[in-house]
Order: structure tokens, then C-alpha cells, then sequence
């Protein structure tokens, strides 16, 4: 494997060789690709065949080193448009095969130049499948990828970064992610073969969204449902984020152990929910409002990465195909009677969404929005915005 990839870095000429070590001193040596340099964090492996762009610069990966499954990243290139947010938080990637000359329409540079332009480090011609059984197996390990010209590593010296690195548990990572100004977002809405961004020429219904480390493209839903959508670091305060007179607030997505990012978050979820306006919460969103619930959440030993997992709506009986990304999970034996579990992971059980009772106010695990992904759960969207008009009417009346 790594004999075919030597085509495609002697044509390039780069001579790079890099290492993976993890911090139980196990290694896998491959090529180095993407930017020069070393870094550390948690291998975690994503299952998606698709969507690898929208992955890498998706923010909840802050902290992570994402493991590929699917052998062939890199062969569509990349673009100026699938761009989940503005700066690149995941700290590394690894790929099995060799990233071909791009064949796509809309690429516009090979993934290699992408990752060295992000600064993202990156390792290829490594068995992949070995390290995923290993993840699998033993849960996600904290590691250290390594990249420099001459090939020579020094062992010790890359697993004392591994086992010195704290790793996710107890790490708030949303402040860090965070926007740091308040911003209108521009209203374009989700992406169109022929069209490409489209802008909303509405703007019926007031949204803010907490920004843990949002994706864009919620945003551009939010779009597709004519909303103005004002976004606000998530050290805001609810009397800063009333101001703005939401119709509804959403909690984001994003990196790092809900519990830490709860200290500053859980006071201000209660306080909104104490005002009765609509709430909807994504992924780390639907983990604080847990918390905010009374509710208690825990590190998963593997997570979920993917956008094939099978989630049931305990409300409808439907299975749903989601894309999925999360190391943490709310504890269904904690949640309060006024809770109500609306979803399960078909795979290990887990929660993947909550209601409360007698308020609109509800959350899901997964991704909705599916960047990459399938569409099965975008009618969560839509049972928010009908909560949304419902309030927007009290209002004006």
C-alpha cells in the first residue's frame, strides 16, 4: 500500500514520512501528508463514505484525530463551499489508501494543499482497519501524530505527549470554538445542484442560536425556514440573548465534555427555559439541556461518527438513517419524570433525543441537518419552526 502511494508523493516531491503513537506505546508508522508538524489528541474513527471536507471542518472534532474508515479519501478534492466553519479545529486525520488526483466538478484544490493550507496533520498507508478494531476494542485512545522529512521518531518522546495530553474528559472546548462577537447570519440557505447558495429573502421569525461550535449548515436550515438568526458565544447571558426578542433558541453542536461546558451553560438554559420559549438543542446542545434538566451524562467508550446509524423515534416507531458525531452521552436513568425519551440508538441503546413534558423544548443526539448524511431527520426543523410560529403569534397578540 505504501508502495503505490510514493507515485503520487515523488510527483509531488515531497519526501514526508510520518507516525501515529498512541499512548499504550503502540504505532503505526505510514506517510505524512497535509501540514509538517506534530500533534495530539484522541483517535476516534468516522464511518462516512461521503462528506469528508464537511467532517474535518466540522468543530466538534476540536481535540480529535479522526481515524477514516472508508479507504478512498480525498478523490473529489476539495472546494470553497463545504466549509462547516471558518477555521479548522480537528487536530489531525488519518487515511488508509493514497489521495488520488481529484475527480469531481466542483474541486478546486487536492485535499493534500487543503490540509497543509489549515495546518492540519495528517498520516496515510497505515491500516486503518487494524486501528478501528483497536478503537472498537478498547475504547478511544489519546495519540500522537508525527510528521518530519527524515523519518526518524523518537518513540518515548511521542507517547509521553500522548499519555501527558488530558483528553476530552472534564475539557471545555466550546469556549474555545466559540464565536467571539455576536453575528447576523448572512441567510443563505442549504446548497442546490444549479444553484449553489441561494440568499432568503425572509426573515419571519427571530432564531438565536448558542454557538458551542456550530455547524454552517444549520444555520442554512434555519435559512430554508425564512428565520433571521442572531449568533452568540455561548458565554452570553440570557438577559444579552432576550434582548434580541427570539422567537426561538437553539443550542448548537460542538466539542469537549458537556459537564465542563454545563458550568457556565446549565444557568443559562435553565434561565430560558424558565421563559417558555421554544428550544431545540443538536448533539453537545442536547447534552447541556440534559444537564439543564437535572440530568447527569458520561464518556462513551467508542462514540458515535457516521452517517449510517440507526435511530429509533420512539414516537412514531420509525427508524431513522442519522449522521452522527459524539463521545458523550445523556444517562436515561438520570432524566426526571418530566422528561420524556424520544429517541434510541439502534445500536447501543443510547438516548438520541428527550422532551420536556409540558414545554416546547426538545433535542436530539444526532445531526439533523446531516452535513454530510442522510435527510430521514430534517422534519425535526420543521416541528421547531411550528413551535416558533406558535410563540411569534402570542406575541403579536
Amino acid at each position: 500500500m505504501i508502495k503505490k502511494q510514493k507515485n503520487y508523493f515523488k510527483k509531488n516531491n515531497i519526501k514526508n514520512t510520518g507516525i501515529l503513537v498512541l499512548d499504550n506505546k503502540i504505532f503505526f508508522k505510514g506517510i505524512g501528508i497535509g501540514y509538517i508538524g506534530t500533534t495530539t489528541g484522541e483517535v476516534c474513527f468516522n464511518t462516512s463514505i461521503t462528506g469528508y471536507q464537511e467532517i474535518i471542518s466540522d468543530p466538534s472534532y476540536a481535540g480529535q484525530i479522526i481515524n477514516f474508515t472508508f479507504p478512498h479519501i480525498g478523490n473529489v478534492g476539495t472546494n470553497n463551499e463545504d466549509f462547516e466553519s471558518d477555521k479548522i479545529w480537528t487536530r489531525g486525520v488519518i487515511f488508509n489508501s493514497e489521495i488520488t488526483d481529484p475527480s469531481n466538478y466542483r474541486s478546486l484544490r487536492h485535499l493534500d494543499k487543503w490540509l497543509k493550507k489549515h495546518k492540519v496533520v495528517g498520516l496515510t498507508g497505515i491500516d486503518t482497519r487494524s486501528l478501528t478494531n483497536f478503537i472498537r476494542d478498547k475504547g478511544a485512545p489519546k495519540g500522537t501524530i508525527s510528521i518530519n522529512r527524515n523519518g526518524n521518531f523518537n518513540i518515548k518522546k511521542l507517547t509521553n505527549f500522548a499519555i501527558k495530553w488530558p483528553g476530552l474528559n472534564g475539557l471545555d472546548l466550546a469556549k474555545v470554538v466559540t464565536t467571539k462577537k455576536t453575528y447576523k447570519w448572512k441567510g443563505l440557505q442549504t446548497w442546490q445542484k444549479g444553484s449553489g447558495y441561494k440568499k432568503s429573502k425572509k426573515n419571519n421569525f427571530k432564531i438565536v442560536a448558542i454557538d458551542f461550535g456550530i455547524k454552517k449548515n444549520i444555520l442554512r436550515y434555519f435559512s430554508d425556514y425564512n428565520c433571521e438568526v442572531r449568533v452568540v458565544s455561548c458565554g452570553l447571558s440570557s438577559d444579552n440573548i432576550l434582548k434580541y426578542k427570539p422567537h426561538g433558541i437553539f443550542l448548537s453542536n460542538g466539542p469537549g465534555d458537556p459537564a465542563a461546558t454545563g458550568e457556565y451553560a446549565i444557568p443559562l438554559i435553565r434561565d430560558l427555559i424558565y421563559k417558555k420559549i421554544p428550544i431545540f438543542g443538536i448533539c453537545l446542545g442536547h447534552q447541556l439541556l440534559g444537564l439543564a434538566l437535572n440530568a447527569k451524562t458520561k464518556k462513551m467508550k467508542l462514540g458515535h461518527r457516521g452517517a449510517n446509524h440507526p435511530v429509533k423515534n420512539l414516537l412514531t416507531g420509525k427508524v431513522e438513517i442519522t449522521s452522527q458525531n459524539h463521545g458523550f452521552e445523556v444517562i436515561e436513568k438520570s432524566l426526571p419524570k418530566n422528561v420524556e425519551v424520544t429517541h434510541k440508538s439502534l445500536f447501543d441503546n443510547s438516548v438520541e433525543g428527550l422532551k420536556l413534558k409540558n414545554k416546547p423544548i426538545f433535542s436530539v443526539q444526532y445531526h439533523p441537518e446531516a452535513n454530510p448524511g442522510p435527510h430521514d431527520s430534517k422534519y425535526l426543523f420543521n416541528d421547531f419552526i411550528k413551535e416558533v410560529k406558535k410563540y411569534a403569534k402570542k406575541k403579536r397578540h
